[in-house]
This record gives C-alpha cells, structure tokens and sequence, in this order.
C-alpha cells in the first residue's frame, strides 16, 4: 500500500503545482470554460489526496482517476497526431498525465493484490 500511497501523493502534488498556478493567469475568450476546467482538475487532486491517505478504502475510485488522466491524454495525443498540438508544455502535461494514468492502473491491480492477501 506504500507504493499505492505514493502514487496518488505524487499526482495530486504535480497536479496541484500544474493547475493552481491556472487560477492566477488571463481565462481567455471563455472564462467559464476555463476556470471550470481548472475547478474540476482542482476537486480531483484532492481525491488523489483521499486515495493516497486510505487506498484500501477508497479503491473504487482508483478507475474513475484512470479516466481523469485519459480524459486529458488521449485528446492531445490524439491532436498532435493530427499536427493540431505543438510539442510544448499541453503536450508535456498530457505526457505525464499518461505516466499517471499507467502508474494508477498499476496501483489498482496493486491494491487488489493486497486487498486478497488480507
């Protein structure tokens, strides 16, 4: 479980040094859009922060984090496929965002193997 507790403490303190700076920057044409993003990405650190405290309890959440680093991995992947999305820093967090999500389906299966060990 130290393995599992350092994986969710690590994405939400990336996550927090990525995001809040957000909130102190220009929102563009659609604020609404914008600061909704950084709200949500923002509510999702602190359910890392929940994981990383008690993964035993709260391993059901563990794939729903999967698919908050897929939901921002995939589309930019995707657009720099496409040539849509420079290489830069959108293309740099999506990449870690992947390491994440990869690091948080291993800890799945590494709570699950706890979880039978019990």
């Amino acid at each position: 479980m130290k393995t599992i507790r350092i994986i969710f403490a690590l994405a939400a303190l990336w996550g927090l040094i990525a995001v809040v700076p957000g909130l102190f920057a220009e929102a563009g044409p659609q604020p609404e859009y914008y600061y909704g993003f950084l709200g949500l990405a923002l509510v999702f650190q602190l359910i890392f922060i929940m994981i990383a405290i008690d993964p035993g309890r709260f391993r059901p959440l563990i794939p729903i984090a999967v698919l908050e680093k897929l939901a921002f991995f995939l589309p930019v992947s995707l657009l720099y496929a496409q040539g849509r999305v420079p290489m830069g820093p959108v293309f740099f967090g999506a990449m870690v965002d992947g390491l994440f999500m990869l690091l948080f389906a291993l800890a799945w299966f590494l709570s699950r193997k706890a979880g039978q060990a019990a």
